[in-house]
Parts: C-alpha cells; structure tokens; sequence
C-alpha cells in the first residue's frame, strides 16, 4: 500500500495544475485501486502507467481499479506492467485557505470481476425527414457531443446508443472527457441500438475544451492545443473547438491562427438565447475565411434540461461516413429533426420550413424566405443562416 498525504494551496495550482503522485507496482500485480479523499475545492483524478495513459475520470469519482480483463469505466484494463506508475491529481479548484487530501494506492494480486450488464431493449425509431440530396449521398442526422459514465455522464455506452435512436438519430458522437475507454464499447452498443456511433474525445482543461472526432487513441489534454488538432490530424481525425463562450469552459488557450481548426461548436445548448449574435461574432473572429458550423447537446443525464438531437447537426455523407462529411465541411446544424432546415447542396440553398424567415448570407445580405421548400444560389463560401424577424437563429449551414 502507498499514501500520499497533505494539503494542496493555491500557490500550489498556480505554479503547476497537474501534480503526479508516484506509486510501485510490484512484478504479478493483477489490479490496483486508487482511493482520493479531499475536503472542499475540487480536484480531478487520473492516471499513468510506464507504457502511458491508463485512464482519467476528472471531477467525477474519488476510486478506481484497473485489472487486466476489467476496469472502472474512464480506465483501461490491460495487464499492469511492472514499474513506477502515477496517479493524476489536476487541482482544478483550490481555494484560498487550501484542501487536506490524502491518496491510497492498493495493489493486489486478483482481477476484479466485471460487472454483468444487460443492454436494454433495441427501441423503435421515430421516422425523421428525407431532405434534398446529391446522388449517392444522404444527410445523416446526429449530435456531436455527449457523455456517459466513462466520464461524468450517467448512461452507459448501450444506454446512451438506444436513447440515440429512440431519438430518431442516425448517428452519435461519444467524446468523454480526456479518455477513449469507451472507444472499445461503440460498435456493439452501435450495432445493438442501430445507430453509428462515432469515437470521439472531449479534451478538457480548465481554459477550454476541444472535440476530437475518430479513432485517433487518446490525445494527450497535457500538451499544447496546435498538438492536439496536429495529432488529431495525423491520425486520421479532425478537431472542433467546443462550446467557445460558455461560461467557465469559454475558449482561452492560445492557438495561432495558422494551427486554428475550421470546425467550431457554434451551436451549443449554452446558446439559450439565439438571437444573441456572440458565437457568430467569435466565429467571424476565429476564422474570418470561414468556421465549418457544428452543433452538439453536452448531453450528461436525462434529468438535465438537454436532450439528445438538440439541436441536430445533419452531415451530408457518402454512406455512413459521418467523419468524411465532417472533413468536407458539409453541415448543417437546426434546433431539432423536425425544425426548419437551411441545406448547402452543391452550389444552391435549400430552405425547409422556413416561411416568413430571413435568409442571413456570409456578408450580411438578407433576403425574406417565402415558401416552405425554397431554393436559392449559393454563391460565396461562409456560414449562412436563418433568422426570425427577432433575429433569433434557426438555423445554420456550411
């Protein structure tokens, strides 16, 4: 057994955020378990092995094993190879009068037994709209940021696939906080509720959070911001700035504008309010030649005031692919699967139950929308939008 004991100060967090507490694991260890206990402020939890990442749970649990066959979920099971580990503690909230914590580290020679777990029942999907599209492709539509409990959500990966579909949903993006120990999870729960569900990594610091969509392996959350949308992007992936001015969790890591990615979550459900023009501003501001919009719930527990689908970002995709339509730029983002749309296909604008709104074009152009089905040229690159005669947003497009 191994405790680390003391009081973290705030000078402690200022002058490093993330403290690395070392334990031995000993030759034949089959588990170990960690134990954090703190009084007050908030403090996040991790963990790393000598071949790497083993796992991150941040502010949501204070215990968790890792064995070879089985682990917490937010950890990864695998053999435990012998040598010096680490337990993470990001101390994300200190407050001024310090927190007394304390750290106990058990190793043990028996693997954890893994939980049975029943998935639900598969569920009936709701029909959805066929929208306009190019031969051989087909808008999907999906929410591109949600959670569960490998993180700090509290479905699990089949839970949160079947609530998907029941949603009327054709795709769902799984990005847990600083982890891929859901990764493994999404086909068989995908395959079970009928719905695609996308890997995906929600890299979290306390000065803004990024998406990482694909089976790029964990992006290291410790590094500069430029290595993650690089790493993103040298595994095949691609990465999103996410919810860019929502309280705490606002933008604020520096980024030069030549390592900036194209995607942004411009509509998230912190945009209560969608006649306030803010997101668009920064947008204009991130990329003036042009942000690719997205939209994603931050869907955590159904007893929030969120639900999945809301609002729905539609990709036009060849097939299921979801992460090819995404590189292309080719989205849409609306309040819901029934609301009004505003589609890009090819070099036209197409509006869907629109009538009586504003169509709102990249340089600021405005023409009345009339009619429910309304085709319109599609004639400079940026965001176009749809507005209410409040100027409240109802839709975007890429």
């Amino acid at each position: 057994m191994t405790v680390h004991s003391g009081r973290w100060s705030l000078e402690d967090r200022l002058e490093q955020g993330l403290r690395e507490l070392p334990f031995e694991v000993p030759r034949g260890t089959a588990s170990v378990t960690v134990e954090l206990s703190f009084e007050g402020g908030v403090i996040d939890l991790g963990c790393h092995g000598p071949d790497g990442f083993r796992g991150w749970s941040g502010g949501a649990r204070r215990r968790f094993t890792i064995g070879a066959d089985w682990a917490t979920p937010g950890y990864l099971p695998g053999e435990l190879e012998p040598g010096l580990w680490h337990v993470w503690l990001g101390l994300h909230r200190i407050p001024p009068d310090g927190v007394p914590f304390e750290v106990t580290v058990t190793t043990s020679g028996t693997n954890p037994r893994r939980p049975d777990e029943a998935p639900p029942p598969r569920p009936e999907r709701p029909p959805r709209p066929e929208l306009p599209a190019p031969d051989g492709m087909r808008w999907l539509a999906g929410d591109l940021h949600s959670h569960t409990v490998h993180s700090d959500g509290t479905l699990t990966v089949h839970e949160l696939a079947c609530l998907a579909a029941s949603r009327g949903l054709d795709y769902l993006a799984v990005t847990d906080h600083n982890t891929v120990s859901h990764h493994p999870e999404l086909p068989a729960a995908g395959a079970h509720a009928g719905v695609l569900l996308l890997p995906g990594q929600e890299v979290t610091t306390d000065l803004g959070h990024a998406n990482v969509f694909g089976d790029t392996g964990w992006i290291d959350f410790r590094a500069p911001s430029a290595d993650w949308a690089a790493s993103a992007a040298a595994r095949g992936g691609l990465m999103s700035i996410n919810h860019p001015l929502s309280g705490d969790c606002a933008w604020r890591r520096p980024l030069p504008a030549e390592h900036r990615p194209r995607h942004a979550e411009i509509w998230h459900s912190s945009w209560w309010d969608r006649r306030w023009g803010a997101p668009l501003a920064w947008a204009q501001v991130w990329r003036p030649q042009g942000v690719v919009p997205l939209g994603g719930s931050d869907f955590h527990d159904p007893a929030q005031m969120k639900d999945l689908g809301e609002p729905v970002t539609w990709v036009l995709a060849e097939g299921e692919d979801v992460l090819g339509g995404l590189a292309a730029g080719r989205t849409a983002v609306s309040a819901g699967l029934d609301a009004p749309a505003l589609l890009r296909v090819a070099d036209e604008l197409v509006a869907l139950g629109a009538d009586g709104t504003v169509l709102v074009r990249p340089d600021g152009r405005r023409t009345a929308v009339r009619g429910d089905r309304v085709r319109m040229p599609a004639d400079e690159a940026g965001t176009y939008r749809l507005e209410t005669h409040e100027n409240e947003v109802i839709a975007l497009c890429g």
